[in-house]
């Protein structure tokens, strides 16, 4: 895609998006109250999977800052001492990398100086964000998951890096899944990711990596998706846009207002959903409390 194509894209879609309060909200306005009832009325079978992947402490080609965890107590000394003790520990991590499951706030992505709904950048370090952090979603995200399957579509394990997901993979994908995403629900596209890193080895993702093609985006933005989700990091490497190296985060989040979930682990689900015949689930996503922030770590849930 040319980069004049893709800037007329964005506007296209901008200018589609909603307006007042629901504006404010993003794409999650499309998750109405009615919705997420029927979400949780769907559930037939009582089977949960977690779709975040486990978190590394050792650095990789992916990975090269991985998280970092610490046993802080009991000390030898402690443990020798009889009575009470407790183990405790610490946690440090990078939120946004290429190697864990994580939420994307709305302010995550700035574009042409601005964070989405034409807030200005300086506005985030000022503090004065307009309410477009992590606590916009502090009530979690539940609804209605749809999980599109494109390798199964193409019958391969993965998508290897490089290749674009299109709108015509993700319409062929729901005809061949029985399947139609439709106004509020949570969208998930497999491209094998963790398979292949699995039975293949970890490599350099922020170089070479299978995601969605930006005029996929359109789609999301007819059908009303809420929340878009995959295990890779919804983009591909390299970017199919000349000069702009995230153009659907930029598209998703920065003109649509839509939450991103990156670095899913998606086996499990794809799996299950097969064995069920049933690709719609109820899905619960609940990020940390961190007011300000521009993401969390998440371990999101179906439940069938």
């Amino acid at each position: 895609m040319a980069e004049e194509a893709f800037r007329s894209l964005y506007v296209h879609l901008r200018h589609g998006a909603r307006t007042g309060e629901e504006r404010r909200r993003g794409a999650i306005a499309h998750l109405t109250p009615e919705r997420v009832a029927a979400a949780a009325a769907s559930v037939r079978h009582g089977r949960t999977v977690s779709l975040a992947a486990p978190i590394g402490t050792r650095p990789g080609p992916d990975d090269p800052q991985p998280a970092v965890h610490h046993l802080t107590a009991p000390s030898a000394q402690d443990t020798r001492a009889p009575g009470l003790h407790f183990a405790l520990d610490r946690f440090a991590m990078n939120v946004h990398g290429n190697a864990h499951t994580h939420l994307d706030a709305l302010c995550h992505v700035i574009f042409d100086g601005e964070l989405y709904g034409g807030v200005p950048e300086g506005a985030l370090r000022a503090g004065s964000d307009r309410g477009i952090t992590l606590d916009l979603v502090r009530g979690g995200i539940v609804g209605r998951g749809v999980l599109l399957d494109v390798p199964r579509l193409h019958g391969v394990p993965w998508l290897e890096p490089g290749d674009c997901v299109d709108a015509d993979d993700l319409t062929a994908a729901e005809a061949a899944q029985g399947i139609r995403t439709g106004p509020g629900d949570l969208l998930f596209v497999r491209v094998g990711h963790w398979r292949r890193r699995r039975e293949t080895g970890p490599w350099d993702v922020a170089r070479a990596r299978a995601g969605l093609h930006p005029d996929a985006v359109r789609l999301l933005a007819e059908r009303h998706v809420a929340v878009l989700g995959s295990d890779g990091n919804n983009d591909t490497a390299p970017s199919p846009v000349a000069g702009v190296a995230f153009p659907v985060h930029v598209l998703t989040m920065h003109a649509l207002g839509m939450h991103l979930l990156d670095y899913l682990d998606l086996e499990e689900l794809a799996h299950l959903c097969a064995e069920l015949g049933r690709w719609h689930f109820l899905c619960t996503v609940a990020p940390l409390r961190l007011p300000a922030a521009t993401g969390s770590p998440v371990n999101p849930i179906a439940l069938l």
